[in-house]
């Protein structure tokens, strides 16, 4: 009979002739026929040499050759089975998703996904799997499309849920300056119905400051739709463009513009990368 080790390796092997580098402790166990000792000590063994990533408890990435160096594939190889292996809805959101519809400015290091649970972050190689929480992630299943990967499918959020997402998760977008690099792109590809939509399932807040932003990028015609959405409001608060950090306290600038359409107060304009 094969040594444990030797036999993991062949398991793994084959899996990956067939197209798969994802599997389960117990899948592997009852295929081998090894108790969880076994199990343990020979994938404890491959993963010092990095052709083995463990991102969950029972959860296992083959790392083929080309990525030993970085000690795992890409997240987007195994995002799905991997949320699928937590039985929890998600998407690939805010920076890595904008990134994915081509607006992004700057390379993502952190792969940003949302869920309905919180989890703790992964490192995954050179890069962390961070999860942020949305409670009703069913409520934005319209803005959620799939994406072919090299090893299979993913979601992610279209680019009028990511645009929403960057103003409702700005403190981890990078603050107003990144997501106004991002929407400087992004701004382009948005369906202005779709985003009005979407709209109705964020605060409204996220709406006028995304509206405001969208029209000082030269994106007024895809903000229309929105800005009914927003006037729809009976009383409409005002709002300052970026958001009072939570636990901060708030600052009392004299705003430089008070747009009346958007109600929105800009302490200072925002400043695109080039």
């Amino acid at each position: 009979m094969l040594q444990p080790r030797s036999s993991l390796s062949t398991f793994i092997a084959t899996l990956q002739s067939e197209g798969r580098i994802t599997f389960t402790r117990a899948e592997a166990i009852a295929a081998l026929g090894i108790t969880e000792a076994a199990f343990l000590k020979a994938a404890a063994r491959l993963q010092k040499r990095h052709t083995l990533f463990n991102p969950r408890h029972g959860f296992y990435v083959a790392v083929p050759p080309q990525f030993m160096s970085w000690e795992a594939p890409p997240p987007t190889w195994y995002i799905d089975a991997l949320m699928r292996h937590e039985a929890r809805p998600y998407y690939v959101g805010l920076l890595k998703a904008a990134e994915l519809h081509g607006a992004s400015h700057h390379a993502v290091m952190e792969f940003q996904v949302v869920t309905d649970k919180q989890l703790r972050k992964i490192r995954a190689g050179r890069s962390w799997v961070t999860f942020y929480f949305r409670k009703d992630l069913e409520s934005v299943r319209e803005g959620i499309v799939e994406r072919k990967t090299d090893t299979g499918k993913m979601k992610v959020s279209s680019p009028e849920l990511t645009a929403l997402d960057l103003f409702r998760y700005m403190h981890v977008a990078g603050g107003i300056d990144a997501v106004a690099t991002v929407l400087a792109d992004l701004g382009g590809k948005l369906d202005g119905e779709k985003l009005a939509a979407m709209a109705a399932h964020f605060e409204r807040a996220c709406s006028q400051r995304l509206g405001y932003m969208l029209e000082r990028l030269g994106h007024a015609e895809r903000a229309q739709a929105l800005h009914n959405h927003v006037a729809s409001a009976p009383a409409l608060s005002w709002v300052t463009l970026e958001p009072v950090k939570r636990g901060a306290k708030a600052s009392t600038p004299k705003p430089i513009e008070r747009n009346e359409r958007w109600r929105v107060a800009v302490e200072r304009h925002p400043e695109a990368d080039e």
